[in-house]
């Protein structure tokens, strides 16, 4: 098993590339959490799995990040998602005709699936682990502005006892995405998943873009 990653870099781009051996089967982009960096635990767990699964993977920091080694995002929700659709350039550049998709745990899978909803070009499909759907403790404040424009194929990976959502609130919310949605509850996780869910992920998100 190959358990090699490599620095990569580019404008407003910067992470780890996991390359799988021979041509690849697939790309996918993860980006990580509000308070976190590309260096997170699920991040790097899921990473090796799309690379063990034949995917070209790439873990990378957000662009709010790459200027502040801590912290949460402050206002820069749009050049975050400029950073990711970079990060999709070079992946289309670097594995030529295969798919590509996007993800990330909470904050970096919500600007992905904004960004998609932006540009349904962007990505074949979408990784959403422990979506934010809303605020702890705050139901009344959804973040599905841009669901009913979502028309990308989207696997939702979420605990059952996130505060950022129950999975009957994520159910419910999922209704309101037109395109093909999967939704992946793990018994008893938190907001912060467990790794082993890592595993699943290549052959989950293949099956959603192949139906």
């Amino acid at each position: 098993m190959n358990t090699q990653s490599s620095a990569f870099e580019r404008e407003l781009v910067r992470g780890y590339l996991h390359q799988p051996d021979g041509v690849p089967l697939a790309a996918m982009a993860l980006f990580h959490g509000a308070g976190s960096n590309c260096e997170s635990a699920l991040l790097i767990a899921a990473a090796e799995a799309f690379r063990d699964a034949g995917w070209l993977a790439f873990r990378g920091d957000l662009p709010y990040r790459q200027q502040r080694p801590t912290g949460p995002p402050l206002g820069s929700s749009r050049q975050d998602r400029e950073g990711i659709a970079r990060a999709a350039e070079e992946l289309r550049i670097l594995a030529p005709g295969v798919r590509l998709c996007l993800g990330g745990h909470s904050y970096g899978g919500r600007q992905c699936s904004i960004l998609a909803a932006e540009d349904p070009t962007v990505a074949d499909a979408l990784l959403l682990l422990s979506y934010p759907l809303h605020p702890p403790r705050e139901p009344a404040k959804p973040r599905t502005e841009h669901f009913a424009t979502l028309r990308t194929p989207a696997l939702f990976v979420h605990g059952t006892r996130d505060p950022f959502g129950t999975i009957p609130e994520l159910e419910g919310a999922l209704r309101l995405i037109p395109a093909k949605t999967t939704l992946l509850p793990v018994e008893g996780a938190p907001h912060g998943l467990p790794l082993s869910v890592a595993a699943s992920l290549p052959a989950q998100l293949w099956a959603i873009m192949k139906e």
